[in-house]
């Protein structure tokens, strides 16, 4: 099938990809040539594993082109995939859907014969009746139908996601495109992927109640751990005992500085408003948000309590930018709070990430970026683990130890065992494990670390 996607960002880009990948005729559309000048080059602007290889592979074998001419991509395509950006707006924290509705304004002067406006973008319950109406209003003998066709792509794994999903979601009621949805994802019923066909505004909340609920139950385990701070208690053993139990299971259940990334934050803010404006208050997503906010501006506390209740004067290293590894994303990662708040506090902050530096620069005025782990930490009066890379899983405590002005270390994704830092001298400060360590107990492991954001 021939099928085109507007937006090349992380949805579109991996999502066109995969498509490609798995034999169709894919051509991804975005206004910015620059970017288009760095896909045709083989460059990819964003870092997800795997998908360079994969690109490159399917732009060599004639499945995936990049073009900013909309009427170039869309010639002959059966589906037009609508992946911009839907941010919260500023001032009210409502989806920002300016670019989707241009991009309808769009594609409603280009269809040509039977087309699916299918949104991959998150969008609010109703965007696509706004979809539907802007083209009709535009091309009313136009022939289309629009669907919803919600992402679940954690970011880190986008593509094993979108490979082996555990479901797919199509909203519509029009028979056509749920033929033309089928057959784009037929690749699937080989793994019996379990697609599940609805409603296009049933379709549309899914997506948001999906990842306020992973938001919940993030919100809900760093509270435990504060709580075992206060009695003497392991959040890592609560939550692998609460995540044995099958009704709820063990992902994300790992506590830390709250969540980031380019989904929750928004997804929640904007859910909540949706449900304000209809007069449905959701006062437990209220809370999520709110108690995640309060909880990421607070870590800088944590570290100054570290070093003895001040960080006037002194050096701190933060090992990690990106709101989780992986990737190189910085949207709303903790980073953008601790960083700032540590030095209204009277610090100097210094950091590396493994990919995420270019990003981050200038979203962190001051912060002095470092070339690698131990180049950041030389001289630093404190290190704080803020992002789980597997590569500061297994630092050279020791060489850390000797680096350091201070031994202190801040592990904000206990990703360490409180006993072994003991017995190299650190003064190690972890969330939630306020007991003596037990005998045998292990860290938190790679895998269980990274599964946070849909």
């Amino acid at each position: 099938m021939r099928i085109a996607v507007i937006g090349s960002g992380y949805v579109g880009l991996v999502s066109g990809a995969c498509f490609a990948d798995f034999g169709h005729e894919v051509t991804c559309v975005d206004k910015d040539p620059g970017k288009i000048a760095r896909l045709l080059a083989g460059d990819m602007p964003i870092f997800e594993p795997g998908l360079d290889e994969m690109v490159a592979r399917n732009v060599r074998e004639a499945r995936l082109r990049f073009t900013t001419d909309l009427a170039e991509g869309m010639a002959g395509a059966e589906a037009v995939f609508i992946a911009v950006g839907t941010p919260s707006r500023r001032g009210d924290g409502h989806a920002d859907l300016s670019y989707v509705h241009a991009a309808a304004e769009e594609i409603a002067s280009l269809i040509d014969g039977f087309t699916v406006v299918v949104t991959k973008s998150t969008v609010p319950v109703g965007t696509g009746d706004a979809i539907e109406s802007i083209i009709r209003a535009l091309r009313p003998e136009a022939e289309f139908a629009v669907a919803s066709n919600p992402e679940f792509l954690r970011e880190g794994a986008a593509i094993e996601d979108f490979k082996r999903p555990d479901r797919v979601i199509v909203g519509t009621e029009d028979e056509r495109a749920r033929q033309v949805m089928r057959e784009l994802y037929r690749p699937l019923f080989l793994n019996e992927t379990p697609v599940l066909f609805t409603d296009r505004r049933t379709s549309e909340l899914t997506k948001y109640a999906a990842n306020a609920f992973l938001a919940m139950k993030i919100t809900f385990i760093n509270e435990m751990a504060d709580l075992c701070e206060k009695v003497g208690a392991d959040v890592q053993q609560v939550a692998r005992g609460v995540g044995m139990d099958k009704r709820i299971g063990s992902k994300f259940l790992n506590a830390g500085p709250g969540y980031g990334g380019s989904c929750f934050p928004k997804d929640t803010l904007a859910l909540a408003r949706t449900a304000a404006h209809v007069g449905a208050q959701l006062r437990l997503v209220e809370t999520t948000v709110a108690v995640n906010d309060a909880r990421k501006a607070a870590m800088a506390d944590r570290v100054a309590a570290a070093l003895g209740g001040s960080v006037e004067g002194k050096t701190v290293a933060l090992l990690g930018l990106a709101f989780k590894p992986n990737t190189d994303d910085m949207r709303d990662a903790p980073a953008l709070d601790l960083a700032p708040a540590l030095q209204a506090m009277g610090a100097k902050v210094v950091a590396h990430d493994p990919e995420s530096m270019i990003q981050a620069e200038p979203l962190l005025p001051g912060v002095e970026m470092r070339a690698g782990p131990y180049e950041a930490l030389e001289g630093a009066d404190a290190a704080v683990i803020l992002t789980e890379w597997d590569r500061f899983r297994a630092l050279d405590l020791g060489r850390v130890r000797r680096t350091l002005a201070q031994p202190v270390i801040v592990d904000l994704r206990n990703i360490y065992r409180p006993e072994d830092m003991a017995a190299e001298g650190f003064t190690y400060v972890s969330i939630g494990r306020g007991i003596a360590p037990l005998e045998g107990r292990e860290p938190l492991s790679a895998q269980e670390s990274v599964d946070e954001e849909a």
